[in-house]
């Protein structure tokens, strides 16, 4: 997609596009918090927002006459929105609701409001430094923010080129939609598990089912479409990291011992990813940080590279912006959890080296690793503060909150790269969205659980983060050695694995690195379902051969059915979550 200029000229930061972003942020922002507590997940509502912003303020322009509304204004409008909505990466869906389940000093009202602010502007500190290198400088395709740009270009272009865009998106979203909304009435997921079993060679457990191990096809064109935009490199290595963890070492982890298995009937996600978690994360920490090291020496050794980008916001705003972020982090820890400076401080650092590899699993493949990442930052400050859960959950609570919102914003600048727009206006929009977000986050959650102690964990709130984040406090709280029985030597090999992977595609020669496994794909494979995976690969490779077999139409139209198929799953998966709340 090529930039947009109109963005970069037309008016942008005007006070009607913060305060629709504002309105329709306070207005997302509890469908997330409702749906992160019910089922664990929540939905990007950059498109969204961008949708019902241009159908308002067309409606006020024929009702009232109200003037046109832009491109580079409902850009504004869609990133103060999706900060808001995103704010659950602060913590009010996991570790805050963890530790009042724990008996620690959860905060409430104001401060709550402040901590959850304070953990996010930070990520937005943050995504400030990693602007040259991923967005300016880099080459990762963003699947949401390219989405949302090509929604955008789609609905606000003119041209005969512009409206088939515009109808083919139309066509992919309402077909996206429909499966997605029968889904919903039919109360099951349309997943195609592969029949039959793998032998385990006897023992107290002859055979798993492969419907056990998540082995099949999802019904969601979501993922169809994220994957249309990754790369196939990023899709394959989905594919292979997929096959590895479970259907290797999966089965292997059963057949000896190693987990215990879940009910005969149902899906063993939950069991088998409480171990996979430490060799798929360590793997796309080391391959992410050797990456952004080695690609930063290619660039200093290049003679010929181009002047560097420059950092996205002006220094005068950065450098206090940044101090002030880190100051309210960490005055914060001390002051309401009783944590010690210098754990304080290392949560912060270790927020930034996590945070960077948020950034590279988002940009390949547009899944926010937030709860893998989770973990790692609780064994970290699990192994400086043991037998701590408050220290383990808050000072974990710092990455979540900074990689949610670094990973947020990366999308929403790809999305302004794309279309041409200044970086500077995307910030201010961010800071309004986190700002709402945290007010209105923290409202929601507490008016939705003001009892946690009774209400979460039960069938009408399983809140399965919160059950995740709980039970690694709980077993940090004994030390490291509590930790699976071989995810120690696991990690140790997956972390070698990352860095083996990022130097071979550092070495390689051109046509082969495009081609070397991703370790920031291959790592997410071990921490989603096997089912997710095999969509994002099944997308990237349908791409692919449309690329080659229809090259012309490929170019025009196939990132607007891609942004088609994310936006109408993402529209329906809103609704049905709004309706839900309003009934209940």
């Amino acid at each position: 997609m090529k930039a947009t200029p109109a963005a970069a000229v037309q008016p942008a930061l005007t006070a009607r596009a913060l305060l629709t972003g504002a309105a329709l942020g306070a207005l997302l922002t509890p469908c997330n918090i409702y749906s992160g507590l019910k089922i664990g997940w929540s939905f990007n509502m950059s498109i969204a927002s961008a949708l019902l912003g241009i159908a308002f303020w067309r409606l006020m322009q024929n009702l009232a006459g109200a003037r046109h509304w832009g491109l580079p204004e409902n850009l504004i409008n869609q990133t103060t929105a999706s900060s808001s909505a995103s704010i659950i990466s602060g913590g009010l869906v996991a570790p805050i609701p963890a530790l009042t389940l724990l008996g620690g000093p959860a905060p409430q009202g104001v401060q709550l409001m402040l901590w959850v602010f304070s953990v996010s502007v930070l990520g937005v500190a943050i995504a400030a430094l990693l602007h040259a290198r991923f967005i300016a400088g880099g080459h990762l395709p963003f699947p949401e923010g390219t989405a949302a740009a090509e929604a955008l270009s789609s609905i606000h272009g003119d041209g005969r080129e512009a409206h088939s865009r515009l109808r083919w998106l139309g066509l992919a979203a309402a077909v996206s939609a429909t499966v997605k909304l029968v889904s919903d009435a039919v109360g099951t997921p349309l997943r195609a598990s592969l029949p039959g079993s793998l032998s385990l060679g006897g023992g107290a457990l002859p055979s798993v089912g492969f419907k056990q191990l998540g082995i099949g096809l999802d019904g969601s064109l979501l993922m169809i479409g994220f994957g249309a935009i990754i790369s196939p490199r990023a899709g394959l290595s989905l594919l292979h990291g997929a096959l590895v963890a479970w259907l290797g070492l999966a089965p292997w982890l059963l057949a000896n011992g190693l987990v215990t298995p879940g009910p005969a009937d149902g899906l063993w996600f939950n069991e088998l990813v409480g171990w996979l978690i430490w060799p798929g994360v360590t793997l796309m920490t080391t391959g992410a940080l050797a990456s952004l090291w080695l690609g930063r020496r290619r660039t200093a050794a290049s003679d010929n590279a181009a002047p560097r980008a420059g950092l996205a916001l002006p220094w005068r705003w950065f450098v206090p912006g940044s101090v002030a972020a880190v100051c309210l982090t960490v005055s914060l820890q001390v002051a309401l959890f009783d944590i010690a400076v210098i754990v304080a401080l290392a949560a912060v650092v270790m927020a930034a080296g996590l945070a960077i590899v948020a950034a590279r699993v988002v940009g390949e493949t547009g899944i926010p690793p937030i709860g893998a990442l989770g973990k790692i930052a609780q064994l970290g400050v699990g192994a400086m503060t043991p037998g701590t859960a408050t220290a383990n959950l808050m000072g974990a609570n710092v990455t979540g909150g900074a990689a949610g919102q670094t990973g947020d914003l990366l999308n929403d600048l790809k999305a302004g790269a794309l279309l041409g727009a200044r970086p500077a206006p995307l910030f201010a929009a961010q800071l309004l969205g986190v700002l709402v977000g945290s007010i209105v986050g923290s409202l929601s959650y507490s008016l939705l659980i003001p009892d946690p102690m009774t209400m979460l964990l039960t069938p009408e709130w399983p809140a399965p983060a919160v059950a995740t984040w709980k039970a690694v406090a709980e077993v940090m709280a004994a030390g490291v050695g509590a930790l699976p029985p071989l995810s120690l030597p696991a990690a140790l090999i997956g972390g070698l694995a990352g860095l083996a992977l990022a130097f071979w595609q550092f070495r390689a020669p051109p046509h082969r690195a495009r081609w070397a496994p991703s370790p920031a794909a291959l790592g997410l494979a071990f921490v989603i379902p096997a089912w997710i995976a095999f969509g994002l690969c099944l997308g990237a490779l349908l791409a692919a051969g449309v690329q080659r077999l229809a090259p012309h139409w490929a170019l025009r139209n196939l990132i607007a059915v891609a942004a088609g198929l994310v936006a109408g799953e993402s529209l329906a998966g809103v609704a049905s979550a709004f309706q839900t709340l309003l009934a209940g």
